[in-house]
């Protein structure tokens, strides 16, 4: 089994909409034995943002809410992935990407509107999906 976690700052907007999206492709892929979650590193347990939650839904993932988890103990044999590079700093782990690594940068939508989330829901896809081909192609060489 796979763990991979998606973190950003607050856990409502970015990292949550990572996790739903790299659900669903996986899943579309037929990827079973990978396990996702989201945290914030200065998460409170706040609800996913309402325009998050649009966003994904608007795309074909799951927006239901969820309440938003602070990064804290990090566990040796899980993968993070970081929005930003800027988040590295706050993850001490060996297993660590973020997706300025995978396929570019994810701009932070938290307090704008639909549009912006969305641009950055297409944007988090993007990586997504790079990191599964990734895990696929790995597979393949082993």
């Amino acid at each position: 089994m796979i763990e991979i976690c998606f973190v950003c700052t607050g856990g409502t907007c970015r990292s949550f909409m990572a996790e739903r999206i790299a659900k669903k492709m996986a899943k579309d892929k037929k990827i079973k034995d990978v396990k996702f979650s989201s945290a914030g590193v200065y998460s409170k347990g706040e609800p996913s943002a309402k325009n998050a939650c649009e966003a994904l839904s608007t795309l074909g993932y799951d927006g239901r809410k969820k309440k938003s988890v602070l990064l804290k103990k990090i566990k040796p044999n899980c993968l993070y992935i970081t929005v930003t590079n800027d988040h590295k700093c706050f993850v001490n782990s060996k297993k660590l990407l973020s997706f300025e690594d995978l396929a570019g940068k994810v701009i932070d939508p938290y307090g704008q509107d639909l549009e912006t989330y969305i641009q950055s829901a297409k944007l988090i896809e993007q990586n997504v999906k790079m990191l599964l081909n990734k895990i696929e192609n790995l597979r393949g060489d082993l």
